[in-house]
């Protein structure tokens, strides 16, 4: 009886969602784990955190946020609408909104440590000349458009619906890219770090070697845990009859 009771709607919501929880726990935990093993790797064979006073340490932050705020928060960010199914959209809006300028907080800190690392080195380190700081620039700016677009387009209480559906799809296509981009641009950077750092003993497969690669591969695994719990369209969240009221509020 209770079954049969169900709406259409809610009958087609708990089908949209098997798999789903046991997916997104997998995924955060892959998160949690990949955050530990940063840390452990920058406290332990980096050396820590430091600020303008020296140089080299104060690099370290630029691995650490990026990674916190362009992958980990970025991909709760993006899946926020589909974990978060029974808050009403204009509250899970503002979430997002306000995740997304939080990334972008850890990111200008994180761009900061990175060129005064370079910068204050004696002597100084050259900036933008890798593949690494092209792609990760790149993806930084992507990010920032997509954040300004975004707000504008779905905060802003005079754009006609139209618009809004019209830009939604553009919306979570260059999202997912700017993640793409991010990931690519961690690995690039932990490779190109290994390198530099490593040199000769990075063949050797020495233990910090060994945990670099291992950060990559839960990269990638994050990555694409993310990138596929957001791209299955069984996995949206319901629209809701307010919604549309929602959005020009």
């Amino acid at each position: 009886m209770n079954q049969l009771s169900e709406s259409p709607q809610q009958t087609r919501d708990s089908r949209s969602l098997e798999g789903f929880f046991p997916l997104v726990t997998i995924t955060e935990g892959c998160g949690i784990v990949l955050l530990i093993l940063v840390g452990v790797w920058i406290s332990y064979y980096r050396g820590g955190y430091s600020w303008r006073s020296d140089p080299k340490l104060e690099f370290n932050w630029h691995p650490l946020l990026m990674i916190i705020g362009l992958v980990y928060l970025y991909s709760n960010a993006m899946l926020l609408y589909r974990t978060q199914r029974n808050v009403r959209k204009k509250q899970l809006k503002l979430t997002h909104a306000g995740l997304m300028l939080f990334i972008v907080l850890l990111v200008v800190i994180a761009l900061v440590a990175v060129f005064d690392s370079h910068n204050l080195a004696s002597p100084p380190i050259p900036n933008m000349y890798t593949l690494h700081s092209w792609v990760g620039l790149t993806t930084v700016i992507l990010f920032c458009c997509q954040w300004v677009a975004g707000c504008v387009s779905f905060l802003f209480p005079g754009l006609q619906s139209p618009l809004r559906a019209a830009y939604m799809p553009l919306h979570v296509f260059f999202g997912v890219a700017a993640f793409i981009g991010a990931i690519a641009s961690c690995l690039l950077g932990l490779n190109e770090k290994a390198i530099f750092t490593l040199k000769d003993k990075y063949a050797d497969l020495v233990p910090e070697g060994m945990l670099v690669n291992f950060i990559g591969v839960l990269l990638i695994v994050f990555g694409g845990l993310s990138v596929y719990l957001i791209s299955q369209e069984r996995y949206r969240r319901i629209p809701r009859p307010e919604d549309d009221m929602l959005l020009s509020r």
